[in-house]
């Protein structure tokens, strides 16, 4: 069955001061996203999809897109603040994205089959790929979704505070509820905090499950995305220019309202690491290098 994997790639990189998505990290200069498709194409994805900004579209390509398009087809959506419901609204002086739900829209009209979504600067680890693909040929109907949960003590950086969506999950593997916490870091005693809201931290299980943007959906997600995308634009203040409709809050909603939408948790020991910050990327660079090193990617990746 033909499987899409949708790599979002438009974020502005606040705290990492660039477009960490095309930033070279790999010992040849690789962008972080090829080690993922390089990893999506071995697990029998066959399309990739890249949501991506028009003002760097040009450097897109170059960097990424026209590397891959021999090995998989490659589409572009492009994720723009002015792409709204009709009858919404946004200040004009924002700048902020407006969050993963609408990257994620941006491309409902490329995908007409199961397809993964994914950050284009995290590293997933190999076999994460393997379980979701194997997975999006067990999809029930179109109420039915997956997720790749990791282990929030593989999650944090040593650099500053991340955001994760802290999940809790039923006997049978299925998601109960998924929290977006915004400021989750690791403290010297080795505990991991939640300090959004108080700078000591409200410690957090180091061992619970985190949603890394890592699902499983079938397009029937779009049409109720869009319902909910336009609900929140609806919902916002006049002069609100910082918050954002993600992905995690979308699918907690959907679970619990008449749209019952099922998701299956699969866990994962796999190795991930992401660029956050500009500290984070010498580490990033050193586990690339030896995953080069010991075999795990050939010297050259395409």
């Amino acid at each position: 069955m033909d499987k899409t994997l949708l790599i979002m790639a438009a974020g502005m990189g606040s705290r990492y001061g660039g477009n960490k998505q095309i930033d070279g990290m790999g010992p040849n200069n690789e962008v972080l996203m090829l080690y993922t498709i390089y990893d999506a194409i071995n697990a029998g994805f066959t399309k990739v999809v890249f949501i991506i900004k028009h003002d760097f579209e040009e450097r897109f390509r170059a960097l990424v897109g026209d590397i891959v398009k021999d090995k998989i087809q490659v589409e572009y959506a492009f994720q723009d603040l002015s792409d709204i419901p009709a009858g919404c609204s946004i200040p004009a002086e924002r700048v902020k994205p407006l969050g993963t739900v609408q990257a994620v829209l941006a491309a409902k009209d490329l995908i007409n089959e199961p397809f993964a979504v994914l950050n284009a600067d995290d590293y997933y680890g190999v076999p994460a790929f393997g379980i979701i693909a194997d997975h999006l040929d067990k999809l029930a109907d179109e109420k039915h979704a997956c997720m790749v949960g990791y282990y929030l003590k593989n999650t944090v950086s040593e650099n500053g505070h991340v955001t994760r969506g802290v999940c809790s999950v039923d006997a049978e593997g299925h998601l109960e509820s998924v929290t977006e916490t915004y400021k989750i870091q690791p403290f010297p005693d080795g505990t991991i905090r939640d300090t959004e809201k108080d700078p000591s931290g409200v410690i957090l299980d180091p061992e619970s499950l985190v949603s890394m943007n890592l699902f499983g959906f079938t397009p029937w997600i779009f049409k109720v995305g869009m319902a909910r995308f336009e609900a929140f634009l609806k919902s916002l203040a006049p002069t609100e220019l910082k918050a954002e409709y993600v992905l995690p809050v979308l699918v907690d909603q959907l679970m619990h309202d008449e749209d019952g939408l099922k998701v299956d948790v699969l866990s994962t020991d796999a190795t991930w690491f992401g660029v956050t910050y500009q500290e984070d990327k010498p580490f990033v660079q050193g586990e690339l290098k030896k995953m080069h090193e010991s075999g795990i990617y050939p010297e050259k990746l395409f």
